[in-house]
């Protein structure tokens, strides 16, 4: 897509996964004063700087200094403020490990990290942006709530959510555009803990989160009309939920 926005942020089904994110923190901003917004100068790929248009007396740029960024979104939550952090998942899990462990989670501060490029969706920039192990260090971590969205739309109501979750919260999404499993917001309803039945089955469940989702839905359709096998597939878009021994479906 050519840089510069050639729709409106009502057309929701233009948008890609980053954007709705970018969509969702914006009318966060617009409804609570508290809300800071971080980077660590990558604005534009991960589409913060979308609310750092609006509100720039609430949005720091901390330079390529994601450590720092942590840091700082910490002592920012210790003050009563509620900051989203954004920075790509290898730059979050795996250089800043230590900050989100000890300035964030020990200290169960309220800072919402939002990762992006997850995973090997950024592939073509090369295994140093590639991020196979963040949900695996987030969920280890003392309060932390991690939730993995299907696409856009659930992305936009996680990060919603993710106000309104008491301590941090790691939410992580690909780079661009997921395949859409909701075409509108108002199709999607998000309950943080709550998984939810995306296809009907009683021969084989499936459970998946992220961009898995839809390729288990398409698989579920496929051994359905291939061999009658009925597949029930769980959208378990969170994976671990501070505070609750376990999560709750349907």
């Amino acid at each position: 897509m050519a840089s510069g926005m050639t729709y409106t942020m009502t057309e929701t089904s233009q948008l890609s996964t980053a954007e709705y994110y970018g969509k969702a923190l914006c009318e966060l901003g617009a409804e609570h004063k508290d809300v800071v917004a971080l980077t660590a100068d990558l604005a534009k790929s991960t589409k913060i700087g979308m609310f750092g248009e609006k509100f720039p007396d609430r949005f720091f740029n901390v330079g390529i200094a994601e450590q720092n960024m942590f840091g700082v979104a910490a002592g920012l939550a210790k003050n009563g403020l509620i900051p989203f952090a954004s920075t790509f998942a290898i730059f979050a899990s795996a250089r800043s490990l230590d900050q989100v462990h000890t300035d964030i989670c020990y200290q169960n501060v309220p800072v919402k990290i939002i990762a992006t490029h997850a995973g090997t969706s950024f592939g073509q920039a090369g295994s140093t942006h590639h991020s196979l192990i963040d949900m695996t260090c987030m969920r280890v971590l003392p309060h932390m709530t991690v939730i993995c969205p299907c696409d856009g739309a659930e992305t936009y109501h996680a990060v919603k959510a993710a106000y309104e979750t008491p301590g941090p919260v790691y939410i992580r999404i690909n780079r661009g555009f997921d395949q859409i499993i909701y075409k509108n917001l108002e199709d999607c309803s998000f309950e943080v803990g709550k998984a939810k039945v995306m296809n009907e089955g009683t021969d084989i469940t499936v459970i998946a989160c992220g961009s898995c989702v839809y390729q288990a839905i398409q698989a579920a359709e496929m051994a359905q009309a291939d061999a009658g096998i009925k597949v029930r597939v769980l959208n378990m878009h969170t994976i671990c939920r501070y505070g609750h021994k376990k999560n709750h479906h349907c």
